[in-house]
C-alpha cells in the first residue's frame, strides 16, 4: 500500500503537468483527436478506472504525431495496468517503452516502475527464486545506472530485503545439508552468505554455522577463525554466545540444532509482512 500511494502522488503531480501543458491542451485542427482520447483517459485513470484508462491511453498513443505525447501517454498506459496488478501486459508495455522511447524524460521512472513491478511478484523464495533474481537484477541496474535519483532510497531498501531473502534461502540449504551431515555443501553455502551476504540479517548465525561444523570435524583452527570474526563483529550476539559454548565445552553437533530465543528469521517475515 505504501509503494501504490507513492507512485500513486507521482503520477498525480505528473497528470498536472500534463493538464497544464499547452501540447495538452484541446486544439481546433484535424488532429484534435489523440488529445481527447487522452483526456478520457486521465478521467478514466482520476476515477480509477485504470483498465478503461489504459486502452485509452493506447490508442492515444497510437494518434500521437509527437514522440513526446506518445511517449507520456504510453507510460500511463504501463501505470495504469500496474494499479490493476496486471503485470505481466505492464511489464511488456515498459519494456517496448524503453525500446521505442529511449529519450524519453520518463525513461527513469519506467525503469523504476519496471523494477517495481518485478519486486511485487517476489513470493516464496524458497519455491522459485526466478522473480526474486529478476527484482533483484533490475535493482541493481537502476542503482547503478542512475544512483542519484529520487527513486533510488526505496530501491536501495528493496535491494537490502531482497538480499536478506536470498541469504535466508542459502541458509536454509545449509541448514538442509547440515540435517543430512553433508558438510562440504553446507560449508559452501555458508561461506556464499559470509562473502556476499555479510550486511544481511544471517551472517551472524552463518558465522556461528561454521564453528560449528568445523569443531565438529575437528578443525579446530578454522572454528576458532570464524568464532573470532563473529565476536569481533558481533560479541553481543546470541550467535556468539552459542559459538563460545562450542568452543569452550566438550560439545556434541545435535540433530536438531539449538536457536536462540530471538529467531531472526521471523523479524525477517514481520519486516517483509509489512512492506507488502
Amino acid at each position: 500500500m505504501i509503494i501504490r500511494f507513492f507512485l500513486f502522488i507521482i503520477f498525480t503531480i505528473s497528470l498536472i503537468s500534463c493538464t497544464s501543458n499547452k501540447d495538452f491542451k484541446y486544439e481546433e485542427s484535424k488532429r484534435s483527436n489523440p488529445y481527447e482520447i487522452y483526456k478520457e483517459g486521465l478521467i478514466a485513470f482520476e476515477k480509477k478506472d485504470y483498465f478503461f484508462a489504459s486502452k485509452k491511453f493506447d490508442e492515444a498513443e497510437l494518434n500521437f504525431d509527437k514522440p513526446r505525447l506518445a511517449a507520456k501517454a504510453a507510460i500511463m498506459s504501463s501505470y495504469s495496468l500496474y494499479g490493476i496488478n496486471f503485470y505481466k501486459e505492464a511489464e511488456e508495455n515498459l519494456t517496448r517503452f524503453l525500446k521505442v522511447y529511449p529519450a524519453d524524460n520518463n525513461i527513469i521512472y519506467a525503469h523504476y516502475l519496471l523494477a517495481i513491478i518485478y519486486y511485487e511478484q517476489i513470493q516464496d523464495e524458497k519455491k522459485d527464486l526466478k522473480p526474486l533474481l529478476r527484482a533483484g537484477n533490475q535493482i541493481e541496474f537502476f542503482l547503478e545506472k542512475y544512483p542519484d535519483s529520487d527513486y533510488a532510497t526505496d530501491l536501495k531498501f528493496k535491494k537490502d530485503l531482497i538480499q536478506n531473502q536470498l541469504a535466508a534461502k542459502e541458509l536454509y540449504i545449509a541448514k538442509y545439508y547440515i540435517s543430512i551431515q553433508k558438510w562440504i555443501p553446507a560449508i559452501k553455502r555458508l561461506k556464499n552468505i559470509v562473502e556476499n551476504f555479510d550486511k544481511t540479517i544471517f551472517i551472524e548465525e552463518a558465522l556461528h554455522r561454521l564453528v560449528e561444523i568445523h569443531y565438529y570435524l575437528g578443525l579446530q583452527d578454522e572454528a576458532k577463525k570464524y568464532a573470532s570474526i563473529l565476536g569481533y563483529n558481533y560479541n553481543s550476539s546470541e550467535w556468539f554466545k552459542q559459538s563460545y559454548k562450542v568452543l569452550n565445552k566438550d560439545y556434541k553437533l545435535k540433530k536438531k540444532l539449538n536457536e536462540p530465543k530471538k529467531k531472526k528469521d521471523n523479524l525477517f517475515k514481520k519486516i517483509i509482512n509489512v512492506i507488502k
